[in-house]
């Protein structure tokens, strides 16, 4: 049961658009997936409309590690979402305030049988993000092609996975980090950043972070396609009135690099 991490140690990058996504994409297939909303910002938790909402969420998970009835089902076949419950930012203190509190997602997610879960976590550095990153077996980083958010993208990331390198001598290692290029628009400065951040060593890492080929296009749709509480790729033929699903290539391409042990042969003549 693979476990990715959607992370960044900068807001609004999209990190919640490319998590509902991704589900979205992953449970049309036929995948049994399970979102958490690790974020104290509940956006994921209203992506989707459901078809049954669990009376607790992430806090009683982390709190208690009673994870199978915090889970809620959205409309959507196949996919299930832990919601984000805590408005006041109490979790965060407990985390801080207890020993094993970084690990204790991690561990809850072990009692559960899904093909994919997909954390959404918080952009910004602090327990609550630990929490979610030490959850993951690999770290998926939206980065704009922008210059300061490639920056920050290099001095953050490199700065978080050092800090918590140590925790794998309490059997949470970091995971791979994959930076994916998001909001990509035609300007030369987009190709420019993107460019030198595929160019980049990272030899800080050693070897912890790639840079994926696939990119994801600035378009409209993801907004329209949130607005209208479907995934991006059931969204945009409609749109577009039957022509050639951008979207549904640019699912496929990123399931294929982060995920290769999945088949997405039938992204090729949807039903």
């Amino acid at each position: 049961m693979p476990v990715i991490a959607i992370v960044s140690s900068k807001g609004g990058v999209g990190k919640t658009t490319v998590t509902a996504n991704l589900g979205g994409f992953l449970a049309l297939a036929g995948y049994r997936v399970l979102m958490v909303d690790a974020d104290i910002q509940p956006t994921l938790s209203s992506y989707y409309p459901f078809e049954h909402r669990a009376a607790s969420g992430l806090y009683d998970v982390v709190t208690t590690g009673a994870i199978v009835q915090a889970i809620s089902h959205t409309t959507l076949p196949n996919l299930d979402i832990i919601i984000s419950d805590d408005p006041e930012g109490r979790l965060e203190n407990w985390i801080l305030h207890t020993p094993d509190g970084r690990i204790r997602l991690r561990r809850a997610l072990a009692d559960i049988d899904y093909d994919f879960v997909l954390i959404d976590t918080q952009g910004a550095i602090g327990p609550l993000q630990d929490l979610g990153v030490l959850a993951g077996d690999l770290l998926l980083s939206p980065i704009p092609p922008e210059i300061l958010s490639a920056r920050e993208f290099a001095r953050g990331t490199l700065s978080m996975l050092e800090r918590l390198r140590p925790m794998r001598l309490l059997g949470a290692p970091v995971g791979h980090l994959y930076g994916l290029c998001y909001r990509m628009d035609r300007t030369v400065d987009a190709r420019l950043v993107a460019n030198t951040l595929r160019q980049s060593t990272f030899a800080e890492t050693h070897g912890g972070i790639s840079i994926l080929d696939t990119v994801v296009p600035a378009t409209v749709a993801y907004r329209e396609a949130a607005s209208a509480q479907v995934p991006i790729h059931v969204w945009e033929p409609r749109r577009r009135g039957g022509t050639a699903p951008a979207a549904l290539e640019t699912m496929a391409a990123l399931v294929r690099e982060l995920l290769p042990q999945v088949d997405t042969a039938w992204a090729r003549n949807p039903p």
